[in-house]
Protein backbone atom coordinates (compact mmCIF):
# COMPACT_ATOMS: atom_id res chain seq x y z
CA UNK A 1 0.00 0.00 0.00
CA UNK A 2 3.25 2.24 0.81
CA UNK A 3 4.26 1.90 -2.57
CA UNK A 4 1.26 2.34 -4.81
CA UNK A 5 0.84 5.80 -2.47
CA UNK A 6 4.04 6.82 -4.29
CA UNK A 7 2.41 6.77 -8.07
CA UNK A 8 -1.02 7.21 -6.78
CA UNK A 9 -0.40 10.58 -5.20
CA UNK A 10 2.55 11.39 -7.79
CA UNK A 11 -0.72 10.90 -10.33
CA UNK A 12 -3.18 13.15 -8.63
CA UNK A 13 -0.82 16.03 -6.94
CA UNK A 14 1.19 17.52 -10.52
CA UNK A 15 -2.35 18.60 -12.10
CA UNK A 16 -2.66 21.51 -9.73
CA UNK A 17 0.37 22.56 -9.42
CA UNK A 18 0.91 22.86 -13.81
CA UNK A 19 0.25 26.60 -13.30
CA UNK A 20 3.11 27.21 -10.80
CA UNK A 21 5.16 25.26 -13.36
CA UNK A 22 4.21 27.21 -16.32
CA UNK A 23 4.72 30.24 -14.39
CA UNK A 24 8.28 29.53 -13.24
CA UNK A 25 9.73 27.51 -15.67
CA UNK A 26 8.04 28.77 -19.15
CA UNK A 27 7.47 25.95 -21.47
CA UNK A 28 3.55 26.26 -21.53
CA UNK A 29 3.02 24.43 -25.00
CA UNK A 30 4.97 21.97 -23.65
CA UNK A 31 3.77 20.98 -20.42
CA UNK A 32 1.31 18.17 -21.73
CA UNK A 33 4.22 16.06 -22.36
CA UNK A 34 4.96 15.74 -18.39
CA UNK A 35 1.72 13.43 -18.34
CA UNK A 36 2.56 11.91 -21.17
CA UNK A 37 6.03 11.18 -21.37
CA UNK A 38 5.38 9.47 -17.57
CA UNK A 39 2.66 7.62 -18.88
CA UNK A 40 4.86 6.47 -22.16
CA UNK A 41 7.96 5.32 -19.88
CA UNK A 42 5.18 3.48 -17.77
CA UNK A 43 3.54 1.60 -20.05
CA UNK A 44 6.29 0.65 -22.05
CA UNK A 45 8.27 -0.85 -18.91
CA UNK A 46 6.18 -2.66 -17.73
CA UNK A 47 6.43 -6.37 -19.84
CA UNK A 48 10.04 -6.31 -19.01
CA UNK A 49 10.24 -5.70 -15.66
CA UNK A 50 7.39 -8.55 -14.84
CA UNK A 51 9.66 -10.95 -16.88
CA UNK A 52 12.80 -9.37 -15.09
CA UNK A 53 10.23 -10.46 -12.13
CA UNK A 54 9.25 -14.03 -12.96
CA UNK A 55 13.34 -14.42 -13.61
CA UNK A 56 14.83 -13.10 -11.18
CA UNK A 57 12.24 -12.17 -7.83
CA UNK A 58 9.89 -9.32 -7.24
CA UNK A 59 11.68 -7.67 -4.27
CA UNK A 60 14.89 -6.90 -6.61
CA UNK A 61 12.52 -5.17 -9.19
CA UNK A 62 9.98 -3.34 -6.92
CA UNK A 63 13.41 -2.12 -5.54
CA UNK A 64 14.89 -1.06 -8.21
CA UNK A 65 11.60 1.09 -9.14
CA UNK A 66 11.01 2.61 -6.58
CA UNK A 67 14.97 4.01 -6.34
CA UNK A 68 14.30 5.18 -10.02
CA UNK A 69 11.57 6.88 -8.67
CA UNK A 70 13.57 8.33 -5.97
CA UNK A 71 15.99 9.75 -7.99
CA UNK A 72 13.43 10.88 -11.02
CA UNK A 73 11.68 12.74 -7.99
CA UNK A 74 14.49 14.47 -6.27
CA UNK A 75 15.99 15.80 -9.95
CA UNK A 76 12.74 16.84 -10.83
CA UNK A 77 12.83 19.00 -8.25
CA UNK A 78 15.86 20.01 -8.66
CA UNK A 79 14.64 20.71 -12.65
CA UNK A 80 15.66 24.17 -14.44
CA UNK A 81 13.46 24.31 -17.32
CA UNK A 82 10.16 22.44 -18.66
CA UNK A 83 12.83 20.31 -21.21
CA UNK A 84 15.12 18.78 -18.33
CA UNK A 85 11.69 18.55 -16.21
CA UNK A 86 9.60 16.44 -18.85
CA UNK A 87 13.11 14.28 -18.78
CA UNK A 88 13.01 13.35 -15.31
CA UNK A 89 9.38 12.90 -15.29
CA UNK A 90 10.27 9.99 -18.07
CA UNK A 91 12.82 8.29 -15.46
CA UNK A 92 10.01 8.99 -12.82
CA UNK A 93 7.41 7.02 -15.26
CA UNK A 94 10.39 4.08 -15.14
CA UNK A 95 10.23 3.92 -11.77
CA UNK A 96 6.47 3.33 -11.54
CA UNK A 97 6.65 1.24 -14.35
CA UNK A 98 8.31 -1.62 -11.76
CA UNK A 99 6.30 -0.76 -8.41
CA UNK A 100 2.50 -0.56 -10.00
CA UNK A 101 2.81 -4.53 -11.34
CA UNK A 102 4.69 -6.09 -8.59
CA UNK A 103 2.68 -4.71 -5.87
CA UNK A 104 -0.06 -6.68 -7.13
CA UNK A 105 2.06 -9.81 -7.80
CA UNK A 106 3.33 -9.89 -4.33
CA UNK A 107 -0.13 -9.40 -3.04
CA UNK A 108 -1.16 -12.65 -5.37
CA UNK A 109 2.19 -14.26 -4.19
CA UNK A 110 1.96 -13.81 0.01
CA UNK A 111 -2.22 -14.50 0.10
CA UNK A 112 -4.42 -17.12 -0.98
CA UNK A 113 -6.85 -16.69 -3.81
CA UNK A 114 -9.98 -16.39 -1.02
CA UNK A 115 -7.81 -13.24 0.76
CA UNK A 116 -6.93 -11.28 -2.05
CA UNK A 117 -9.83 -9.52 -3.19
CA UNK A 118 -9.65 -7.52 0.22
CA UNK A 119 -5.79 -7.29 -0.14
CA UNK A 120 -6.58 -5.50 -3.52
CA UNK A 121 -9.05 -3.85 -1.99
CA UNK A 122 -6.75 -2.03 0.75
CA UNK A 123 -4.53 -1.61 -2.24
CA UNK A 124 -7.55 0.00 -4.47
CA UNK A 125 -8.05 2.47 -1.35
CA UNK A 126 -4.51 4.11 -1.73
CA UNK A 127 -6.10 5.65 -5.15
CA UNK A 128 -9.43 6.95 -3.16
CA UNK A 129 -7.20 8.62 -0.72
CA UNK A 130 -5.12 9.75 -3.20
CA UNK A 131 -7.56 11.37 -5.50
CA UNK A 132 -8.42 13.97 -2.33
CA UNK A 133 -5.09 14.02 -0.82
CA UNK A 134 -2.95 14.51 -4.02
CA UNK A 135 -4.65 17.78 -5.30
CA UNK A 136 -5.02 19.67 -1.97
CA UNK A 137 -1.49 19.33 -1.22
CA UNK A 138 -0.62 20.18 -4.34
CA UNK A 139 -2.65 23.30 -4.13
CA UNK A 140 -0.95 24.06 -0.97
CA UNK A 141 2.70 23.12 -2.21
CA UNK A 142 1.76 25.65 -5.13
CA UNK A 143 0.49 28.25 -3.10
CA UNK A 144 2.24 28.74 -0.06
CA UNK A 145 5.74 26.94 -0.44
CA UNK A 146 6.81 25.83 -3.77
CA UNK A 147 5.41 23.69 -6.82
CA UNK A 148 9.02 21.65 -6.10
CA UNK A 149 7.84 20.36 -3.08
CA UNK A 150 5.54 18.35 -4.92
CA UNK A 151 8.41 16.10 -5.96
CA UNK A 152 10.63 16.49 -2.69
CA UNK A 153 7.60 14.90 -0.74
CA UNK A 154 8.18 11.99 -2.55
CA UNK A 155 11.85 11.18 -0.77
CA UNK A 156 10.62 10.05 2.54
CA UNK A 157 7.49 7.91 1.15
CA UNK A 158 10.06 5.97 -1.26
CA UNK A 159 12.74 5.73 1.89
CA UNK A 160 10.28 4.20 3.90
CA UNK A 161 8.85 2.44 1.19
CA UNK A 162 11.95 0.91 0.58
CA UNK A 163 13.00 0.31 4.25
CA UNK A 164 9.82 -2.00 4.99
CA UNK A 165 9.94 -3.98 2.11
CA UNK A 166 13.57 -4.89 2.64
CA UNK A 167 12.95 -5.96 6.27
CA UNK A 168 9.21 -7.56 5.81
CA UNK A 169 9.70 -9.05 2.46
CA UNK A 170 11.19 -12.45 2.05
CA UNK A 171 11.27 -14.73 -1.01
CA UNK A 172 12.63 -17.85 -1.91
CA UNK A 173 14.24 -17.82 -5.59
CA UNK A 174 16.31 -20.83 -7.32
CA UNK A 175 19.37 -19.62 -8.30
CA UNK A 176 20.22 -20.51 -12.17
CA UNK A 177 22.00 -19.36 -14.62
CA UNK A 178 19.51 -17.33 -17.01
CA UNK A 179 19.22 -16.35 -20.64
CA UNK A 180 18.05 -12.95 -20.89
CA UNK A 181 15.87 -11.84 -24.07
CA UNK A 182 17.64 -8.49 -24.82
CA UNK A 183 16.90 -8.36 -28.53
CA UNK A 184 13.26 -9.13 -27.47
CA UNK A 185 13.09 -6.48 -24.76
CA UNK A 186 14.45 -4.16 -27.10
CA UNK A 187 12.34 -4.87 -30.17
CA UNK A 188 9.34 -4.82 -27.68
CA UNK A 189 10.03 -1.13 -25.96
CA UNK A 190 10.70 0.25 -29.54
CA UNK A 191 7.32 -1.31 -30.82
CA UNK A 192 5.49 -0.20 -27.87
CA UNK A 193 6.81 3.21 -27.42
CA UNK A 194 6.23 4.20 -31.95
CA UNK A 195 2.54 3.16 -30.99
CA UNK A 196 1.42 4.36 -27.82
CA UNK A 197 3.06 7.97 -28.32
CA UNK A 198 1.43 7.77 -31.93
CA UNK A 199 -1.69 7.34 -29.86
CA UNK A 200 -1.17 9.90 -27.24
CA UNK A 201 0.05 12.38 -29.56
CA UNK A 202 -2.14 11.80 -32.69
CA UNK A 203 -4.58 14.84 -33.52
CA UNK A 204 -2.49 16.99 -30.11
CA UNK A 205 1.05 17.65 -31.33
CA UNK A 206 0.48 16.42 -34.54
CA UNK A 207 -2.18 15.65 -37.29
CA UNK A 208 -3.68 11.98 -37.73
CA UNK A 209 -2.72 12.27 -41.00
CA UNK A 210 1.07 13.49 -41.03
CA UNK A 211 4.13 11.92 -41.50
CA UNK A 212 5.01 11.67 -37.74
CA UNK A 213 1.64 9.60 -37.52
CA UNK A 214 1.91 7.32 -40.12
CA UNK A 215 5.40 6.75 -39.64
CA UNK A 216 5.07 5.85 -35.94
CA UNK A 217 1.83 3.61 -36.46
CA UNK A 218 3.66 1.40 -39.63
CA UNK A 219 7.03 1.39 -38.01
CA UNK A 220 5.68 0.33 -34.48
CA UNK A 221 3.70 -2.32 -36.24
CA UNK A 222 6.52 -3.88 -38.62
CA UNK A 223 8.74 -3.75 -34.84
CA UNK A 224 5.79 -5.60 -33.28
CA UNK A 225 5.82 -8.22 -36.20
CA UNK A 226 9.38 -8.80 -35.87
CA UNK A 227 9.01 -8.78 -31.77
CA UNK A 228 6.82 -11.85 -32.17
CA UNK A 229 9.60 -13.65 -34.69
CA UNK A 230 11.95 -13.48 -32.22
CA UNK A 231 9.98 -14.29 -29.75
CA UNK A 232 8.85 -17.84 -31.07
CA UNK A 233 12.65 -18.72 -31.02
CA UNK A 234 14.00 -17.17 -28.04
CA UNK A 235 14.90 -19.80 -25.07
CA UNK A 236 13.38 -17.43 -22.41
CA UNK A 237 11.00 -14.74 -23.87
CA UNK A 238 10.11 -11.46 -22.72
CA UNK A 239 6.74 -12.20 -23.00
CA UNK A 240 5.89 -15.81 -23.93
CA UNK A 241 3.44 -15.78 -26.55
CA UNK A 242 1.51 -18.71 -25.37
CA UNK A 243 0.47 -17.30 -22.35
CA UNK A 244 -1.42 -14.73 -25.12
CA UNK A 245 -3.50 -18.00 -26.57
CA UNK A 246 -5.03 -18.88 -23.28
CA UNK A 247 -8.99 -17.58 -23.63
CA UNK A 248 -9.22 -16.57 -19.90
CA UNK A 249 -6.26 -14.20 -19.97
CA UNK A 250 -7.38 -12.59 -23.63
CA UNK A 251 -10.77 -11.99 -22.15
CA UNK A 252 -9.43 -10.27 -18.97
CA UNK A 253 -6.87 -8.55 -21.06
CA UNK A 254 -9.59 -7.24 -23.31
CA UNK A 255 -11.60 -6.45 -20.50
CA UNK A 256 -8.53 -4.32 -18.80
CA UNK A 257 -8.93 -2.34 -21.87
CA UNK A 258 -12.62 -1.17 -21.52
CA UNK A 259 -11.72 -0.63 -18.03
CA UNK A 260 -8.83 1.88 -18.61
CA UNK A 261 -10.86 3.36 -21.23
CA UNK A 262 -13.81 3.88 -18.77
CA UNK A 263 -11.39 5.25 -16.20
CA UNK A 264 -9.96 7.91 -19.06
CA UNK A 265 -13.10 9.21 -20.15
CA UNK A 266 -14.68 9.81 -16.29
CA UNK A 267 -11.20 11.59 -15.07
CA UNK A 268 -10.71 13.75 -17.61
CA UNK A 269 -14.07 14.94 -18.60
CA UNK A 270 -16.14 15.05 -15.53
CA UNK A 271 -14.13 17.49 -14.08
CA UNK A 272 -14.47 20.01 -17.08
CA UNK A 273 -17.72 19.22 -17.69
CA UNK A 274 -19.25 20.29 -13.87
CA UNK A 275 -16.91 23.68 -13.73
CA UNK A 276 -18.39 24.92 -17.37
CA UNK A 277 -21.62 24.03 -16.69
CA UNK A 278 -22.09 24.02 -13.35
CA UNK A 279 -19.83 26.40 -12.31
CA UNK A 280 -18.11 24.49 -9.90
CA UNK A 281 -14.81 24.92 -8.29
CA UNK A 282 -11.90 22.91 -9.14
CA UNK A 283 -11.84 21.11 -5.80
CA UNK A 284 -15.48 20.19 -5.71
CA UNK A 285 -15.29 19.14 -9.54
CA UNK A 286 -12.20 17.01 -8.38
CA UNK A 287 -14.17 15.45 -5.35
CA UNK A 288 -17.50 14.49 -7.85
CA UNK A 289 -14.65 12.24 -9.39
CA UNK A 290 -13.32 10.94 -6.31
CA UNK A 291 -16.86 9.11 -5.61
CA UNK A 292 -15.90 6.94 -8.64
CA UNK A 293 -12.21 6.02 -6.78
CA UNK A 294 -14.02 5.80 -3.60
CA UNK A 295 -16.53 3.07 -4.70
CA UNK A 296 -13.93 0.85 -6.11
CA UNK A 297 -11.93 -0.15 -3.13
CA UNK A 298 -15.68 -1.07 -1.39
CA UNK A 299 -16.87 -3.28 -3.84
CA UNK A 300 -13.21 -4.71 -4.46
CA UNK A 301 -12.71 -5.78 -0.95
CA UNK A 302 -16.16 -7.42 -0.84
CA UNK A 303 -15.69 -9.49 -4.50
CA UNK A 304 -13.79 -12.21 -2.70
CA UNK A 305 -17.51 -12.67 -1.23
CA UNK A 306 -19.08 -13.07 -4.90
CA UNK A 307 -16.40 -15.03 -6.50
CA UNK A 308 -15.65 -17.79 -3.91
CA UNK A 309 -19.33 -18.69 -3.91
CA UNK A 310 -20.26 -17.99 -8.00
CA UNK A 311 -17.23 -17.81 -9.63
CA UNK A 312 -15.11 -15.23 -11.14
CA UNK A 313 -16.80 -14.82 -14.29
CA UNK A 314 -20.17 -13.65 -13.02
CA UNK A 315 -18.76 -11.56 -10.41
CA UNK A 316 -17.21 -9.71 -13.58
CA UNK A 317 -20.53 -9.77 -15.41
CA UNK A 318 -22.42 -8.23 -12.51
CA UNK A 319 -19.57 -5.53 -12.19
CA UNK A 320 -19.63 -5.02 -15.70
CA UNK A 321 -23.63 -4.57 -15.78
CA UNK A 322 -23.33 -1.80 -13.11
CA UNK A 323 -20.24 -0.05 -14.63
CA UNK A 324 -22.64 0.12 -17.38
CA UNK A 325 -25.92 1.29 -15.91
CA UNK A 326 -23.84 3.93 -14.18
CA UNK A 327 -22.19 5.37 -17.23
CA UNK A 328 -25.87 5.34 -18.65
CA UNK A 329 -26.53 7.49 -15.64
CA UNK A 330 -23.79 9.56 -16.63
CA UNK A 331 -24.89 10.27 -20.25
CA UNK A 332 -28.56 10.68 -18.75
CA UNK A 333 -27.98 13.31 -16.60
CA UNK A 334 -25.72 15.38 -18.59
CA UNK A 335 -28.72 17.31 -20.46
CA UNK A 336 -29.70 18.57 -16.83
CA UNK A 337 -26.43 18.96 -15.54
CA UNK A 338 -25.67 18.72 -11.32
CA UNK A 339 -22.79 18.32 -9.05
CA UNK A 340 -24.47 15.33 -7.17
CA UNK A 341 -26.07 13.20 -9.78
CA UNK A 342 -22.44 13.20 -11.49
CA UNK A 343 -20.74 12.27 -8.27
CA UNK A 344 -23.48 9.76 -7.63
CA UNK A 345 -23.04 8.59 -11.21
CA UNK A 346 -19.72 8.62 -10.72
CA UNK A 347 -20.23 5.76 -7.38
CA UNK A 348 -22.03 3.88 -8.98
CA UNK A 349 -19.40 2.96 -11.84
CA UNK A 350 -16.51 2.26 -9.50
CA UNK A 351 -18.66 0.28 -7.33
CA UNK A 352 -18.77 -1.70 -10.60
CA UNK A 353 -15.60 -1.60 -11.63
CA UNK A 354 -14.38 -2.90 -8.39
CA UNK A 355 -16.32 -5.62 -9.08
CA UNK A 356 -14.47 -6.34 -12.09
CA UNK A 357 -10.86 -5.48 -11.91
CA UNK A 358 -10.10 -7.54 -9.30
CA UNK A 359 -11.88 -10.99 -9.74
CA UNK A 360 -10.68 -10.80 -13.25
CA UNK A 361 -7.05 -10.19 -12.20
CA UNK A 362 -7.04 -12.77 -9.71
CA UNK A 363 -8.34 -15.51 -12.41
CA UNK A 364 -5.91 -14.57 -14.53
CA UNK A 365 -2.90 -15.01 -12.12
CA UNK A 366 -4.74 -17.96 -10.27
CA UNK A 367 -4.12 -19.34 -13.80
CA UNK A 368 -0.43 -19.56 -13.97
CA UNK A 369 2.37 -20.80 -12.74
CA UNK A 370 4.70 -18.40 -10.18
CA UNK A 371 7.10 -18.18 -13.08
CA UNK A 372 4.38 -16.28 -15.41
CA UNK A 373 2.38 -14.84 -12.74
CA UNK A 374 3.71 -11.32 -13.24
CA UNK A 375 3.81 -11.75 -16.73
CA UNK A 376 0.42 -12.16 -16.90
CA UNK A 377 -0.20 -9.46 -14.16
CA UNK A 378 1.77 -6.70 -16.29
CA UNK A 379 0.37 -7.64 -19.63
CA UNK A 380 -3.10 -7.35 -17.60
CA UNK A 381 -1.99 -3.70 -16.24
CA UNK A 382 -0.45 -2.57 -19.66
CA UNK A 383 -3.08 -3.44 -21.50
CA UNK A 384 -5.58 -1.06 -19.17
CA UNK A 385 -3.31 1.57 -20.15
CA UNK A 386 -3.51 0.74 -23.65
CA UNK A 387 -7.25 1.68 -22.82
CA UNK A 388 -6.50 4.94 -21.54
CA UNK A 389 -4.39 5.67 -24.34
CA UNK A 390 -6.84 4.75 -26.83
CA UNK A 391 -9.09 6.36 -24.80
CA UNK A 392 -7.58 10.04 -24.95
CA UNK A 393 -7.23 9.94 -28.55
CA UNK A 394 -11.48 9.12 -29.27
CA UNK A 395 -13.01 11.02 -26.53
CA UNK A 396 -10.62 13.88 -27.75
CA UNK A 397 -11.72 13.71 -31.17
CA UNK A 398 -14.98 13.05 -30.12
CA UNK A 399 -15.22 15.90 -27.70
CA UNK A 400 -13.44 18.51 -30.38
CA UNK A 401 -15.69 17.86 -33.07
CA UNK A 402 -18.66 18.41 -31.20
CA UNK A 403 -17.18 21.47 -29.56
CA UNK A 404 -16.44 22.64 -33.04
CA UNK A 405 -19.72 22.62 -34.16
CA UNK A 406 -21.40 23.99 -31.43
CA UNK A 407 -19.10 27.36 -31.13
CA UNK A 408 -15.98 26.53 -29.65
CA UNK A 409 -14.48 25.40 -26.70
CA UNK A 410 -15.62 29.54 -25.12
CA UNK A 411 -19.01 28.33 -25.18
CA UNK A 412 -20.45 26.43 -22.08
CA UNK A 413 -23.10 24.78 -23.79
CA UNK A 414 -20.89 23.46 -26.48
CA UNK A 415 -18.57 22.15 -23.77
CA UNK A 416 -21.57 20.29 -22.22
CA UNK A 417 -22.38 18.73 -25.29
CA UNK A 418 -18.83 17.77 -26.24
CA UNK A 419 -18.55 16.25 -22.71
CA UNK A 420 -22.27 14.67 -23.29
CA UNK A 421 -20.98 13.12 -26.56
CA UNK A 422 -17.70 11.74 -24.41
CA UNK A 423 -19.47 10.03 -21.72
CA UNK A 424 -22.23 8.44 -24.57
CA UNK A 425 -18.80 6.91 -25.82
CA UNK A 426 -17.84 5.85 -22.20
CA UNK A 427 -21.07 4.04 -22.34
CA UNK A 428 -20.52 2.42 -25.61
CA UNK A 429 -17.03 1.14 -24.08
CA UNK A 430 -18.62 -0.17 -21.28
CA UNK A 431 -21.12 -2.15 -23.04
CA UNK A 432 -18.27 -3.84 -24.91
CA UNK A 433 -16.64 -4.81 -21.99
CA UNK A 434 -20.17 -6.85 -21.74
CA UNK A 435 -19.05 -9.02 -24.71
CA UNK A 436 -16.03 -9.32 -23.28
CA UNK A 437 -16.90 -10.62 -20.11
CA UNK A 438 -18.71 -13.60 -21.54
CA UNK A 439 -15.70 -14.68 -23.41
CA UNK A 440 -14.59 -15.50 -19.89
CA UNK A 441 -14.43 -19.35 -19.18
CA UNK A 442 -16.72 -20.77 -16.39
CA UNK A 443 -14.17 -20.68 -13.73
CA UNK A 444 -14.62 -21.31 -9.66
CA UNK A 445 -12.45 -20.15 -7.26
CA UNK A 446 -12.47 -23.93 -5.43
CA UNK A 447 -11.14 -25.52 -8.75
CA UNK A 448 -8.03 -23.59 -8.49
CA UNK A 449 -5.83 -25.81 -6.37
CA UNK A 450 -3.52 -23.46 -3.65
CA UNK A 451 -0.03 -23.93 -2.99
CA UNK A 452 -0.71 -22.24 0.24
CA UNK A 453 0.06 -18.13 0.65
CA UNK A 454 3.07 -17.80 -1.22
CA UNK A 455 3.09 -20.81 -2.93
CA UNK A 456 4.35 -21.82 -6.41
CA UNK A 457 1.38 -21.80 -8.59
CA UNK A 458 -2.16 -22.02 -8.91
CA UNK A 459 -3.02 -25.05 -11.33
CA UNK A 460 -4.69 -28.18 -12.02
CA UNK A 461 -3.77 -31.03 -9.82
CA UNK A 462 -1.32 -33.49 -9.99
CA UNK A 463 -1.41 -37.09 -9.05
CA UNK A 464 2.48 -36.74 -8.06
CA UNK A 465 5.08 -34.71 -8.58
CA UNK A 466 7.59 -35.48 -11.51
CA UNK A 467 11.11 -35.48 -10.40
CA UNK A 468 12.42 -35.03 -13.93
CA UNK A 469 10.16 -31.35 -14.06
CA UNK A 470 12.35 -28.44 -13.88
CA UNK A 471 11.78 -27.26 -10.64
CA UNK A 472 9.94 -23.44 -10.61
CA UNK A 473 10.89 -20.86 -8.47
CA UNK A 474 8.67 -20.49 -5.46
CA UNK A 475 8.23 -17.34 -2.59
CA UNK A 476 7.70 -17.57 0.94
CA UNK A 477 5.24 -15.27 2.60
CA UNK A 478 7.28 -13.08 5.46
CA UNK A 479 6.75 -14.07 8.77
CA UNK A 480 5.40 -10.53 9.68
Amino acid sequence: MLSTSLIALDSTILATAVPSIVADLGGLSQFPWLFSVYLLAQAVSVPVYAKLADTLGRKPVILVGIALFLVGSILCGFAWSMGSLIVMRALQGLGAGAVLPMTTTIAADIYTVAERAKTQGYIASVWAVSSVVGPTLGGVFSQFASWRWIFFVNIPFCLLAAAMLWRNYDESIERRKHRIDYAGAALLTGALTLLILAVLEGGQAWAWTSWQSIGSFVVGAVLLAVFGVVERRAAEPVLPLEVLTRRLIVATCLISVGIGTVLVGLTSYVPTFLERSTRATPIVAGLAVAALTIGWPISASQSGRLYMRIGFRPTALIGLVVASVGAVLLWLSSSHPGVWTTAGSCLVVGLGLGLVATPTLIAAQASVPWNERAVVTGTNMFMRSVGSAVGVAIFGAIANAVIAARGGDSSSEAVRSGSSAVFLAVVVAAVLSIAAGLLMPHTRAEDVEHDGPGGAAEREPQPEPQPEREPQPSTRPSTA
